[in-house]
């Protein structure tokens, strides 16, 4: 078995042992606890092991291989016994009390507030205050993947009510490139939106939907009705060739290679990070957990996440246990790179483990015993909507426990309604997710209107000369006060673009007035 390079080291173990010793002196020689700010940083700097050159091109920096032999590296399978004896040389992830007491004092930048918990279940009010402005809680989070909400202005959204807005790393990472936005002096101002907070990701999930193909459908899937319509008007993407039944096969560094759902070039995943092509231009690009928060710093959104891995829901326990492991290693790495530089930024972490109680509860509580300023939840949620429920119904209770009340909750990926209001009365505060605005680019319109089973498909011919109808009696947003159904369903008949913009709008409106009513139903205790 070929010896694994001893570049590839852990850094973490390297930042731990040197914390160790320089807080053991702190110690002894009377320094504040404060202090330990810059020693933190000091000793990260000096202990970190930067296994791969930054390569700048034009005006992006990636983080990137120089070797062409790992273009050409195989898909070789190994067995259970060498990739469990590989998994388990990394070793475990840092303890808490490796990181500086500093961490864990309260940020005066960042805190949720409860409002009210419902006497009849989980479910509460808050508020989270950031450095941009306050999100109301629960609260639906849209995505503007490339920095832009497809056929909508910012402008018109947060008149719809919308507060934080998701951006996605991996493909501003790609273009325009972290540097252009850092330069134009952080993602707030280079979307012009200056007074409302962001979140962004770490990329991972973009990067492994590649590989999987179907675990973006796991998280973004709605009901059956919506499937179907999605199918039918081409409005999801392809299922994947690789089912990820195991996750892929094993590479040599302790990882796996996973095919592209395009069939091209392998997803690796190493301990290191994750190695893909850009679908752009077909660079090789290196993802690290230094390297994705290091991006997020340039874009300098309100809150911000750590990488992570994300196997399918099929993934057998051995490999997902494996993937814990690692993810666990790579959320503790992202948050020493954070902590080096906060700059009033939160990052939540990501809790893993599947529909597998043990791994979850592992994930729990690992993770919420680190400096970590919220709480996402992440991974495989399960196949269907039972899965999920069923899962949030024996995990949430965790987040009650000890002061993990005192943080926000954040459920990644869902926003269908009927999930949305378990997890609510589950105690979720937070969904992002982009379904509601792709249903209504492909005619699937969001209704309060009885009879109408929550959605209007506007290409029906009965819309024809629904003159005078808006899409919802009971929707003040500008579609419904200006246009009828009539005209709808020209629009979406004809191709125009401007049914893009105006059923968009339409749904994230329905989405934000869900949430307040929401709001006052768990404030009256009635939910």
């Amino acid at each position: 078995m070929r010896q694994r390079s001893a570049r590839r080291s852990p850094m973490i173990l390297l930042l731990a042992s040197s914390l160790a010793s320089r807080r053991s002196h702190h110690l002894r020689s009377g320094v504040h606890a404060s202090s330990s700010r810059s020693l933190f940083a000091s000793a990260f700097v000096s202990t970190r092991q930067s296994p791969r050159s930054i390569m700048t091109t034009g005006t992006r920096s990636f983080s990137t291989s120089s070797s062409k032999s790992d273009a050409a590296q195989s898909c070789t399978s190994q067995n259970s016994k060498k990739r469990k004896r590989k998994a388990s040389s990394f070793g475990p992830p840092p303890d808490p009390s490796t990181f500086p007491p500093w961490s864990y004092e309260p940020k005066s930048f960042f805190r949720y507030e409860l409002i009210h918990k419902s006497s009849k279940s989980q479910a509460r009010v808050g508020r989270i205050h950031t450095p941009h402005g306050i999100i109301d809680t629960p609260g639906y989070v849209a995505v503007a993947t490339n920095g832009a909400l497809k056929g909508v202005d910012f402008h018109d959204a947060d008149d719809a009510g919308q507060q934080l807005v998701f951006c996605n790393s991996y493909h501003l990472m790609l273009q325009p490139g972290p540097d252009v936005i850092r330069d134009a002096g952080g993602l707030h101002n280079f979307i012009g939106r200056r007074d409302r907070p962001l979140i962004t990701d770490s990329g991972g999930f973009q990067v492994f939907s590649l590989a999987y193909g179907g675990v973006h459908e796991e998280r973004s899937s709605g009901g059956t009705d919506d499937t179907k319509e999605l199918k039918r008007s081409g409005g999801r993407r392809r299922a994947g060739r690789n089912d990820g039944s195991g996750g892929g096969s094993s590479n040599r560094n302790g990882g796996r290679n996973v095919m592209n759902s395009d069939g091209g070039p392998p997803v690796k995943c190493t301990e290191e990070g994750v190695k893909f092509r850009s679908y752009r231009d077909g660079r090789k690009i290196m993802l690290t957990p230094e390297s994705t928060v290091q991006a997020q710093k340039a874009y300098g959104a309100d809150i911000i996440i750590p990488l992570d891995e994300l196997p399918p829901h099929h993934t057998d326990r051995e490999v997902l246990a494996e993937s814990v492991d690692r993810t666990h290693r790579w959320e503790a790495r992202s948050l020493v790179e954070h902590l080096r530089d906060v700059r009033e930024q939160a990052m939540y972490c990501v809790v893993h483990g599947g529909l597998d109680v043990q791994l979850r509860t592992k994930s729990v509580e690992y993770l919420t015993s680190l400096p970590f300023d919220g709480y996402a939840i992440g991974g495989s949620l399960g196949k269907n909507a039972d899965d999920l429920k069923e899962l949030l119904e024996w995990m949430m209770p965790m987040f009650d426990e000890k002061d993990r009340r005192d943080k926000p909750r954040h459920l990644l990926g869902i926003a269908d309604e009927g999930s949305v209001l378990n997890a609510i009365k589950k105690g979720v505060d937070t969904f992002d997710s982009c379904y509601p605005t792709r249903l209504g680019r492909h005619g699937a319109l969001m209704t309060t209107e009885e009879g109408m089973n929550g959605r209007l498909y506007i290409k029906s011919g009965r819309h024809s000369r629904s003159y005078g109808i808006p899409i919802d009696p009971n929707c003040q947003c500008l579609t419904c006060q200006r246009y009828d159904r009539a005209y709808l369903w020209h629009l979406y008949k004809a191709k125009e673009p401007l049914f893009m913009q105006l059923a968009t709008l339409h749904n994230i409106q329905y989405m934000n007035d869900m949430m307040a009513r929401y709001r006052q139903d768990i404030l009256d205790d009635k939910i």
